[in-house]
């Protein structure tokens, strides 16, 4: 408990420029507004796509307190530019029992179809493709491809309060463990609450509920439900070079069915030109 409680502290120092400044510069520095962040949510995806010439490498890590824990990479390239956006997930599953492996892949395509500049709503609908790369018999995959339509939205309450919106739906070609194969149907919906304490440090309240299904041993769906509600905060390194590190982390907690859930989020963000 003690370092969770220096994290507050270690935010505001990764939040302070990196580089000793004349008094000049300091003037001509403070007269510029550092780089915000806005595409670096946790559970909650924005609708902002990658702009042209600029590349994201999204890393997360979520813990259980019974030692489970899942880690992601996510990569996220314009397709040339801010319109079209491609990426792909990869995951990596651990689990009390069943070891540690690679889970479903994801090919993600996301289009802007609302939003540019300094508006204030934006709208990027993204369609994924799940291929069936995790091993079923350890938990790990579906056991059969997956297709996922989410509609992500942003809207920019005021200049410092910045509202995401999920709304999805997703089916997959199951596999029961078994032998026996079917559809097995998802949805999921979430909103998030961002403050922007400042321009490099953030804090942020996220909640999602998910609804899956899976196969009983007669091929019958079965379903179950997550709710989670996740306090969290996000800083940002802005380097002149034009690169952006941002770290953040969050607690989700269950609620409703899923109540005793105390997790731990952490989240790794690099983005920068490749022009």
């Amino acid at each position: 408990m003690r370092r969770l409680s220096l994290l507050p502290v270690l935010f505001v120092v990764l939040a302070m420029p990196l580089d000793a400044q004349t008094p000049a510069a300091k003037d001509s520095a403070a007269a510029k507004t550092p780089p915000k962040i806005e595409d670096n949510s946790f559970l909650i995806e924005e609708a902002y796509n990658q702009e042209y010439g600029v590349v994201q490498h999204i890393s997360t890590f979520q813990r259980t307190k019974e030692g489970n824990w899942a880690y992601s990479f996510t990569q996220e390239w314009p397709a040339p530019g801010q319109k079209h956006q491609l990426s792909y997930t990869v995951p990596v599953l651990r689990s009390i029992g069943s070891g540690t492996g690679v889970g479903d892949v994801a090919l993600n395509y996301r289009y802007q179809a609302l939003g540019a500049d300094e508006e204030r709503f934006w709208f990027a609908p993204r369609v994924s493709v799940y291929l069936p790369t995790g091993d079923l018999e350890k938990g790990r995959g579906a056991g059969g491809p997956g297709l996922e339509v989410m509609l992500p939205v942003s809207y920019a309450v005021t200049d410092v309060f910045i509202t995401h919106w999920n709304a999805g739906a997703n089916l997959t070609r199951a596999d029961n463990g078994l032998g026996v194969r079917g559809t097995a149907r998802g949805l999921k919906a979430g909103a998030s609450a961002i403050w922007l304490v400042a321009p490099t440090f953030n804090l942020m309240l996220e909640s999602i509920a998910t609804r899956t299904e899976s196969l009983d041993e007669n091929g019958r769906r079965e379903s179950a439900t997550s709710y989670l509600i996740s306090p969290g905060m996000r800083g940002a390194l802005n380097f002149a070079s034009g690169l952006q590190v941002v770290p953040g982390i969050a607690f989700p907690i269950g609620v409703g069915s899923s109540r005793g859930q105390r997790d731990v989020f952490l989240y790794l963000s690099f983005e920068h030109s490749f022009r």
